[in-house]
């Protein structure tokens, strides 16, 4: 009696096992069916509202991506056209691949310390940079390292803390527009932008 239970019990797995393997694949099947879409995207009429079109702007000073580039505005960054200090260095140069503060820029940092602790309502944006080499969220992440290194050595300077903003721009905002180790130098930076 044992030995029927046995292989009835193993039986009837078995079919539910079969059971379950084609409901599984059923509902897959179903699944990618419903995502499908049944659009086709290659007729979908495209109106030009620029009166110019894509060439249009091109020669207008446009990249040819179908913006208008006089109808785009920039950024407005609360503090940006706060007076910078007058005869001061406020950029710091890294090396490839690096966010090691160099020790020829001590003595830039050194002056930027003793304004922010005699002006300790001031703030500070350090901007990290990178050059174009590498992915973009690799560049971020380099960008951001550079930007906490120099926050960093100023708050050992005794810079407060809260008068500090690390942010990175990685590739997205160079220096110098060129593909040679004197542009990608200009670009490997953190500016110290006061706000």
């Amino acid at each position: 009696m044992n030995n029927n239970f046995k292989s009835t019990h193993s039986t009837a797995t078995g079919g539910n096992r079969v059971w379950l393997t084609r409901f599984a694949g059923l509902l897959v099947v179903a699944s990618l069916v419903a995502c499908g879409s049944s659009v086709k995207l290659d007729d979908v009429p495209v109106e030009d509202r620029t009166g110019g079109g894509a060439a249009g702007l091109a020669g207008a000073g446009g990249t040819g991506s179908g913006v208008d580039p006089r109808g785009v505005s920039g950024v407005e960054v609360p503090g940006m056209d706060s007076q910078q200090p007058e005869a001061m260095a406020r950029v710091v140069y890294f090396d490839y691949d690096s966010f090691e503060v160099r020790a020829e820029y001590a003595a830039t940092l050194e002056a930027n310390a003793r304004y922010l602790k005699t002006n300790s309502g001031r703030k500070i944006a350090l901007e990290g940079h990178t050059d174009e080499r590498g992915g973009r969220e690799y560049n971020l992440a380099l960008g951001q390292k550079r930007a906490e290194a120099v926050r960093r050595s100023l708050s050992l300077m005794g810079v407060s803390e809260s008068q500090m903003e690390p942010v990175s721009f990685g590739e997205e905002k160079p220096a110098a527009l060129g593909m040679d180790e004197e542009s990608y130098a200009k670009n490997r930076r953190v500016e110290l932008t006061y706000r």
